[in-house]
């Protein structure tokens, strides 16, 4: 199993507003190469919580015998932009990808997501089937692994969001997620996200996800 972990921004965004704000082909028009990301009340950044989930859950699928690549090589940087991270995935043919991400979604909402590419004609349609199980794959896995509930407030179906505004899965050739953690503007997640013991709990479930449907679990 080869994968490709994308952990969600970087900590040198926020003090490049010109780099990260430069618009980028996304596939189906142009958007801002990327963002500084979220964080909780109390300051702990969307970053830096991507960082430690993707490394921690390398360090998985690699005592698991899995080849694994990362886009980003430290969390001091700024971008790739989307367009970047979806063309790192495509030098892996063969490889699943999968990007971490935390939500910054209303206060008092829990819960996490997963996000699948909808489908663009002439683009990625020969990837929307295999993410789809990918998608399900790992939606079952974390709910199972973290306990974890699934997100009520992103209109998802069963725990899945599928669209078509993100370059990192419109411009993707291999089958590939995101994967909405938690919510960093509930208090409970925040906590979550705060506890490396949970942090762990997620990226071991992560690796069953993405083991699961390496196997075939489609």
């Amino acid at each position: 199993m080869a994968v490709v972990i994308d952990p969600g921004h970087d900590g040198g965004n926020g003090q490049h507003p010109s780099e990260i704000n430069r618009q980028v082909d996304d596939g189906v028009g142009t958007k801002a190469c990327d963002t500084a990301g979220t964080q909780t009340d109390d300051g702990y950044t969307e970053h830096a919580f991507t960082w430690d989930v993707a490394n921690r859950l390398a360090q998985l699928l690699r005592s698991r015998g899995a080849i694994v690549y990362l886009t980003r090589a430290n969390d001091v940087g700024v971008g790739p932009c989307v367009n970047q991270r979806a063309a790192l995935g495509n030098q892996h043919p063969g490889a699943i990808g999968i990007s971490i991400h935390a939500d910054g979604g209303p206060a008092g909402a829990r819960g996490f997501h997963v996000i699948r590419p909808a489908g663009i004609s002439g683009l990625n349609t020969a990837i929307v089937a295999p993410s789809s199980a990918l998608a399900i794959a790992v939606r079952d896995a974390v709910a199972s692994g973290t306990g974890e509930p699934m997100a009520g407030y992103v209109g998802a179906t069963n725990g899945i969001v599928a669209r078509n505004d993100l370059g990192g899965l419109n411009l993707s050739q291999i089958p590939k997620v995101f994967v909405e953690c938690l919510n960093m503007r509930d208090q409970t997640d925040a906590a979550l996200a705060r506890d490396p013991a949970f942090r762990q709990r997620l990226a071991a479930a992560l690796a069953d996800g993405l083991a699961r449907y390496s196997a075939g679990a489609r």
